[in-house]
């Protein structure tokens, strides 16, 4: 099994998480973005969006961390990232699906660029845009997550589930970009507990062959 990542992609992250998680064995890629290594046409060619994460497992060829998250589960269940319980699994999916559906795309550094040189913003209007979405996903998630019967160590009671996998990466991004997390108690709660486990600590961006630190 290959994996193409980023380390600053937090798609990427997710997906490396439950490689080391599910003690999957796999040899990663780096593809730099800065230097525009995505568009070269050998990458393309596993991947048409010329983005991260991409999946290669014998013939397989998959794009997109969601995808792969649904496959790796399916194809390696143990230790499994949903309850047994479809209404459990329902909500693990939804509370995924925030951050996936409507944090992630609006904010992806991709977005961002287009919006300061399509429209001509500063860098302080493109972090009003950022800090914006991260204020409505972070709120709806922390509602959520108050209001969660099941209580415990993660998102979802006492086992990690897609939904700390598509979390911790979220809070990294904000947190590297200097978004105050003081209103989501819950969140930093998971968070830190989550960043003591070997899979999170393994998968973390200043843990990858290609990390560099600026």
């Amino acid at each position: 099994m290959k994996l193409y990542s980023y380390y600053r992609s937090s798609a990427a992250y997710r997906v490396r998480i439950a490689l080391y998680y599910k003690n999957i064995p796999f040899d990663m890629v780096a593809v730099n973005i800065l230097k525009k290594e995505n568009l070269n046409s050998d990458y393309q060619h596993y991947n048409p969006q010329m983005r991260v994460p991409t999946l290669i497992d014998g013939e397989l060829i998959l794009g997109q961390s969601t995808a792969i998250l649904e496959y790796l589960e399916e194809n390696y269940p143990q230790p499994s990232l949903l309850p047994a319980e479809t209404k459990a699994r329902a909500w693990v999916r939804y509370f995924s699906q925030i951050i996936a559906c409507d944090m992630h795309p609006l904010n992806n550094a991709s977005v961002i660029r287009y919006i300061k040189e399509s429209f001509e913003h500063s860098e302080a209007e493109s972090m009003q845009w950022y800090y914006h979405w991260l204020r409505e996903g972070f709120s709806a998630l922390e509602t959520l997550l108050q209001q969660q019967s099941k209580k415990g160590r993660f998102c979802f009671g006492h086992d990690m589930t897609f939904a700390d996998i598509y979390l911790i990466p979220q809070v990294y991004n904000a947190i590297r970009f200097k978004f105050s997390m003081d209103d989501y108690p819950e969140i930093l709660r998971i968070n830190e507990h989550c960043l003591t486990l070997d899979c999170f600590v393994q998968a973390s961006p200043e843990q990858q062959p290609d990390f560099i630190s600026i």
